[in-house]
């Protein structure tokens, strides 16, 4: 009787053992954006006092390196603003915050900066960027393809 239940317990050990190791899934790897990217930026703004909505749009040059940061160029004389600076990730990967150094803390700028937080989609071909005004008047709308 002592071996049955030994040999039981041998058993149930070596199960539990390998249905740990078979457990150990990895989570894909995300999908990060890097490199050169071409695309539109959209303005949407709604009037408080009149609820119509505005939209201005630009072309625009964002260039996404790890080590470096990022650097936003192309149409940047009226609507937003040329800058550069570093960028992270969220922990689920959904977010994207910009850490623009040219923008100035209390202040009001005159050009739409990107710099804070974004929700972001990114398919290895398209990148898609949203974002929000603090006063919810406002929205921001990156839509870049790959260019490089």
């Amino acid at each position: 009787m002592k071996f049955f239940y030994f040999l039981s317990l041998a058993f149930c050990l070596i199960v539990f053992s390998v249905g740990c190791s078979l457990n150990k899934s990895t989570a894909p790897t995300p999908l990060l954006p890097s490199g050169t990217f071409t695309g539109q930026f959209t303005y949407y703004h709604i009037h408080s006092n009149t609820g119509i909505i505005d939209t201005l749009k630009s072309n625009l040059v964002l260039n996404l390196d790890p080590t470096t940061g990022y650097k936003i160029t192309g149409d940047t004389s009226t609507l937003h603003a040329g800058s550069y600076g570093s960028y992270v990730f969220s922990s689920d990967y959904s977010q994207i915050e910009f850490l623009d150094k040219t923008f100035v803390a209390n202040t009001v700028p005159l050009k739409i900066h990107l710099s804070g937080v974004y929700q972001y989609h990114y398919d290895g071909a398209s990148l898609n960027m949203v974002g929000y005004s603090p006063l919810d008047t406002a929205s921001y709308v990156y839509s870049f393809k790959k260019s490089q």
